[in-house]
């Protein structure tokens, strides 16, 4: 069974059906850097399947070396895959202007296929129209960005090839968005293009990931096939999240870890999430610089947490610590992972912008999270390969829907489409 991802991001959806046995017919997304992530994991897959992952390892190993040298190890890493064996991806915008190339792409992709068919289309639009916060910053409610009406462009994939099935990911906001409205309208859309569909509210913490992140996700089928939406049983843990970060060499705000080994070996809860294998290495493990003041912000904020389990107000600093003229609105601006709870609180694109809300529990390190700290707590695996610069990366996972999540949600629709 094969696959179209839609507005793909750093592929944290697709990742879910490539573990389920799924094959991209392509992943289109505007974002080079993504795009060059989804190229990367690509590699990973076809170099994995041929025994020869020590092709990988070494442009991975380069992560904190000079930019020629991981060019030059990245050109050998390319040269180690046949082009043909690559998963297709489009780096291109999805608009009215660029759908007739998509297309054109797409069809001659599906020639090749016997019967010419899509079984699953997935995707979920930019969440940052609907987004509640977004909302809140907007002077107009982001009523006026054209994001909110890219649901209408997903629609036309659905009425050009007819899929047997679809997901559709955004945020909560999306039901709330101009009143309700833009969701009934949503839905109509998809029912009229020929399918029934059904709406939930899942959280990736009931999917044995340690992070309380709430998502709507949209399941439809073609009104010719029997299907449900899928029932996954809520998986609850035993661990916390100090659990997922505590074999991850310490380090403190401005610095890198400079080697690729681990401080601890691999753990059971790794293991089960696929985050680690034993043949893994470190990378994306580099601290952000901070000023001496959120230095010292950073300090209480995490004490208060850790001794009496209490969030502080930025308003509830001490008086020589606030500088910031906003004293009415996002006063949790400073804000600690809870590293002693089952679950983190949500990770965001918005930890690309400063690491304030996303301070790491342990008060010796003194920092915020890294790019690995947030790829983990989101499910991401220690092989997965980010493109880009620091702020590309955080961007990317803060987008993406947790990998461990859309396998679970592939496997359901793996099942219920070899019964058809």
């Amino acid at each position: 069974m094969n696959f179209l991802d839609l507005f793909a991001g750093a592929g944290g959806l697709s990742e879910g059906f490539l573990r389920a046995g799924f094959q991209p017919i392509a992943h289109i997304e505007r974002d080079a850097y993504a795009c060059k992530t989804l190229e990367t994991r690509s590699i990973y897959y076809y170099l994995k399947r041929n025994n020869a992952l020590h092709f990988y390892r070494n442009y991975q190993s380069t992560y904190n070396s000079p930019a020629i040298e991981r060019e030059q190890r990245r050109t050998e890493l390319l040269e180690a895959v046949p082009v043909n064996q690559l998963e297709p991806i489009m780096n291109i915008e999805i608009s009215e202007n660029t759908l007739p190339l998509i297309f054109q792409r797409i069809d001659e992709r599906l020639v090749h296929l016997p019967d010419n068919q899509i079984d699953v289309i997935i995707g979920g639009p930019p969440c940052q129209a609907y987004s509640l916060v977004g909302r809140a910053r907007d002077e107009n409610s982001m009523e006026d960005d054209p994001r909110n009406y890219l649901y209408k462009l997903y629609v036309r994939f659905l009425t050009r090839y007819q899929p047997k099935a679809f997901v559709f990911e955004n945020v909560p906001g999306i039901l709330t968005a101009f009143k309700g409205t833009l969701f009934k309208n949503l839905q109509a859309y998809m029912k009229r293009v020929g399918y029934n569909i059904e709406a939930r509210q899942l959280n990736a913490k009931d999917f044995g990931i340690l992070q309380n992140r709430k998502r709507i996700i949209i399941v439809g089928w073609r009104k010719d096939l029997e299907f449900r939406y899928p029932e996954i049983p809520v998986q609850d843990t035993d661990h916390i999240v100090n659990d997922l970060l505590i074999d991850l060499p310490p380090i403190s705000s401005g610095i890198a870890h400079r080697g690729i080994g681990y401080r601890l070996p691999n753990s059971l809860l790794l293991k089960n999430m696929k985050i680690r294998d034993d043949d893994d290495i470190v990378t994306h493990h580099i601290a952000r610089s901070h000023t001496q003041r959120d230095l010292d912000i950073y300090k209480v904020v995490v004490e208060k947490w850790n001794e009496e389990e209490m969030r502080i107000k930025y308003t509830d600093l001490p008086k020589k610590l606030i500088t910031h003229q906003n004293l009415t609105s996002f006063l949790d601006r400073f804000k600690v992972i809870a590293g002693n709870e089952k679950y983190s609180h949500t990770i965001v694109a918005h930890i690309s912008k400063d690491g304030h809300h996303y301070i790491h529990p342990d008060i010796k390190q003194n920092r915020s999270i890294t790019v690995r700290e947030a790829a983990r707590i989101q499910s991401f695996p220690d092989n997965y390969f980010f493109e880009g610069p620091r702020t590309a990366n955080f961007v990317q996972i803060g987008n993406a829907v947790p990998p461990l999540m859309a396998e679970k949600l592939a496997f359901w629709f793996k099942i219920q489409l070899d019964e058809l």
